[in-house]
């Protein structure tokens, strides 16, 4: 057979694998090897094989070529291959003998020539190792080979997202692995999208400006030739980013709002649905989780997140012990999904069922060290159980996990206010403001309370008073606010101010015991004062 005939039945193979006729394509990439015995032809055909989900074939076929341990582009397809077949060990044997520090520096593979489109050969092993290590369950090696893969490559995305959505670093971890990446000099549009992928603790103005550079870079360009970068103002992924950042935030009303909008355009985009459900979750929307959960089980029944959804309508509408079955069919599909983890402890939770709670997020804590809310929602736990240095102790391996949430700060604050360490606890308080990246919301009135108490705790009134006053600004319908206020006056012997006050928070609650009585003794107190000021007249 002639050259050109051998070179025409090539692009008929490439034809058919363009419209996924793997059958076709196997049938002639297996001629145009037997005709050549030409390396890369048995490659096509490996490929093709591969395709046609043929695993066992493909391996045998590179496996018996001498090529395999020479080309490591045959190796990662042998590789690939074992991967199918989930046998994780033969897979690593398959990659070969590799050392990788703990920055994710590797000494064994040279990278392969490649075009700039292309992203190296070396990356794509790195990350195939990590898996192989993470389906072993040795997540400490999958880490570090996840993050080889993106410092090989930063192209290889993957690597990063694994890395992400397993939570396998911390918050300054993250950081310092995007800054530490090479990007080439076209590429500095994709170093702004990865810092806005990872955890977003910074100040609102520091990461909206993140976003807001990211969607007008193409302002730069000749406007006569519109760029790729003008597009991603409405990308998809660039506002579940945003959304994503609302909520951490808890803007839930502006998460939820934007989230709508994306699942509109995009229906299937399932890190949008992750954080509509969470959104739809704090603002009691359980009609929109019943609907999406109705439509994710429909979809996707073998995905953990449809099952996850149907748990959070269930907690929504507080049928606990339902949701928790659900939570855990949820970590049965999949055990490295982090929502599903924390839902079934904190349906556990819901109950006062507190060792099942603490193993649900003891699990957690292990499977995603670089996440801070399984040693968040421990503390919690022990603090409601009285058992306060203990719960101090999570409340820190949290800070140190992740420093830069104000949540962390505020629960370290109210556990050494139930110490009575008063000082600390107002320290611990006044830093969970200072943190908050966007302006007071009505979500942190408690915080401001609870700092309004601890100043009263330490009879310093006037503090306390502008801090209760602030609550005020912030929601006009709290008793704690009032009774506190009212107590704060009451305590510097201004009773008709006082007075003022608990009727203002027995508006709110007429059967609350603590002002009802309150109230009775600042009479008794403000008409001795009226009774004693008569007599000093006479």
């Amino acid at each position: 057979m002639r050259e050109e005939e051998i070179e025409r039945l090539r692009g008929v193979v490439r034809d058919c694998v363009t419209k996924h006729l793997y059958t076709s394509a196997i049938f002639f990439a297996d001629k145009v090897a037997a005709f050549t015995n030409d390396p890369a032809d048995i490659y096509m055909q490996a490929q093709a094989l591969f395709l046609g989900r043929h695993y066992r074939r493909a391996f045998h076929l590179l496996n018996a070529s001498k090529i395999v341990l020479r080309d490591l582009q045959f190796r990662y397809l042998a590789a690939k291959c074992l991967e199918e077949l989930k046998e994780w060990d033969q897979c690593l044997s398959m990659l070969g003998e590799a050392k990788v520090d703990e920055d994710g520096n590797v000494v064994m593979y040279l990278d392969k020539d490649c075009e700039d489109h292309e992203i190296n050969i070396s990356s794509a092993i790195c990350f195939l190792r990590g898996k192989a290590y993470e389906a072993l369950e040795n997540r400490a090696q999958a880490r570090l080979w996840y993050k080889a893969a993106i410092k090989a490559d930063p192209l290889c995305y993957e690597a990063l997202e694994c890395l992400i959505q397993n939570h396998m670093l911390t918050c300054e971890e993250e950081s310092k692995l995007i800054s530490s990446l090479q990007f080439g000099s076209e590429d500095g549009w994709l170093s702004s999208f990865y810092s806005c992928l990872i955890k977003k603790y910074e100040k609102e103005n520091v990461v909206e400006a993140k976003f807001r550079d990211l969607e007008n870079e193409s302002c730069q360009n000749d406007k006569s030739d519109p760029s790729f970068m003008r597009t991603l103002k409405s990308n998809t992924d660039l506002l579940a980013c945003k959304a994503e950042y609302y909520h951490q935030c808890g803007e839930y009303q502006k998460c939820f709002e934007l989230t709508s909008v994306l699942l509109e355009k995009d229906p299937f985009h399932l890190k949008s649905t992750l954080v509509h459900l969470a959104a739809a979750m704090e603002l009691g929307h359980s009609n929109e989780l019943y609907i999406m959960a109705f439509n994710l089980v429909k979809d996707y029944p073998q995905k953990a997140l449809s099952w996850y959804a149907v748990g959070c309508y269930y907690y929504c509408i507080k049928k606990y012990d339902v949701s928790r079955r659900y939570f855990s069919k949820a970590t049965s599909l999949d055990a490295t999904f982090p929502p599903a983890w924390i839902g079934y402890g904190n349906a556990y939770a819901a109950k006062e069922e507190d060792d099942q709670a603490m193993s649900a997020y003891r699990t957690a804590a292990r499977l995603f060290p670089g996440c801070h809310l399984p040693a968040l929602y421990i503390g919690m736990e022990c603090m409601r159980t009285h058992s306060y240095k203990l719960a101090e102790q999570f409340f820190l391996k949290a800070k140190e996990t992740c420093p830069s949430d104000p949540l962390v700060y505020n629960e370290l604050g109210v556990v050494a206010y139930h110490m009575q360490e008063y000082k600390k606890a107002v320290w611990w308080l006044e830093k969970t403001l200072a943190l908050i990246p966007n302006s007071l919301s009505e979500m942190w009135e408690p915080t401001v309370v609870n700092i309004a108490h601890a100043y009263r705790k330490l009879k310093m009134y006037r503090e306390a008073i502008s801090y209760y006053e602030k609550a005020l600004v912030l929601s006009t319908r709290s008793l704690s606010t009032y009774a506190g206020l009212a107590y704060t006056y009451h305590l510097q012997d201004d009773y008709s101010t006082a007075i003022t006050y608990y009727h203002k928070a027995l508006w709110l609650k007429p059967d609350d015991q603590f002002c009802t009585e309150m109230l009775s003794w600042a009479l008794v107190d403000e008409s001795r004062r009226g009774i004693d000021h008569i007599l000093e007249q006479q």
